[in-house]
């Protein structure tokens, strides 16, 4: 078994000698073995009980908390381990979504030039405008939309030409794909890139109601402007293809 000083698992771990101390003194991490020199040196039952340590102190716990927790006789590594990977993942989801907003804030403050509400129904006729949005709300709910709304809002034209471009360019990869089936290296790999895109304009949150809600936008925006080649909805043949591989990329992601 190996064993390691408090220097080496200090380096090993990221903290300080002194986090290891104060961990001996209270009792959550004692060392397996003091030496006749007074030395402590930790065996590989102390390095997961420090793992499992760091993990909870990452999510916020009280070291007395973590103590109680870690000796309760009932206490279940692996399950322990499972429970801290989907509250690490929800964390990283919430820090990823915070990220974004920044950086958006930023190139808008750069830019001078955020998205107004009317730029959402650019090129419809008012009447259209508003009997799509009074529709929206009744089936979707305000908040739902106003959520929806402030997340496009929060990108710059400059952004949402990016988005709709890339979308676009993506979505034509695809078709030309389409005989290689869902399951293609290739064809996987644009729908990971859409995914990345799609959370990027739902906010990080993509729920059903939300994809209606701008896939209806889109199409009224499309039949509107009938000349336009600038759109990010693709055609029956490509949706259906898109769909199946969507499905199969979020089936091999559990």
């Amino acid at each position: 078994m190996d064993n390691y000083s408090v220097k080496k698992l200090a380096r090993l771990a990221g903290v300080t000698v002194r986090t290891l101390h104060l961990y001996d003194k209270m009792g959550l991490l004692k060392p397996s073995i003091r030496t006749e020199a007074r030395y402590r040196l930790y065996g590989n039952k102390e390095l997961l009980r420090l793992q499992q340590i760091l993990f909870y102190r990452e999510l916020d716990f009280p070291l007395k908390d973590i103590m109680t927790i870690l000796d309760d006789p009932a206490f279940d590594l692996e399950q322990a381990l499972e429970g801290h990977k989907v509250a690490l993942l929800a964390k990283k989801e919430r820090i990823n979504t915070l990220v974004g907003t920044i950086e958006k804030t930023l190139a808008t403050l750069k830019q001078h030039s955020m998205l107004q509400a009317e730029d959402l129904y650019e090129g419809m006729p008012n009447e259209k405008m508003a009997a799509y949005r009074k529709e929206a709300i009744s089936k979707w709910g305000q908040e739902l939309i106003a959520e929806t709304e402030a997340t496009i809002k929060s990108f710059s034209k400059e952004e949402m030409h990016s988005i709709a471009n890339e979308l676009n360019d993506i979505c034509a990869q695809l078709t030309v794909l389409i005989p290689k089936g869902a399951a293609d290296k290739t064809v996987q790999q644009h729908i990971a890139k859409r995914m990345q895109l799609v959370h990027q304009l739902t906010g990080g949150k993509v729920s059903s109601e939300k994809m209606e809600y701008l896939r209806n936008l889109g199409q009224l925006y499309k039949a509107t402007n009938a000349d336009t080649t600038d759109y990010i909805l693709p055609d029956a043949e490509q949706a259906a293809f898109i769909r199946e591989a969507t499905s199969y990329y979020l089936a091999s992601k559990k």
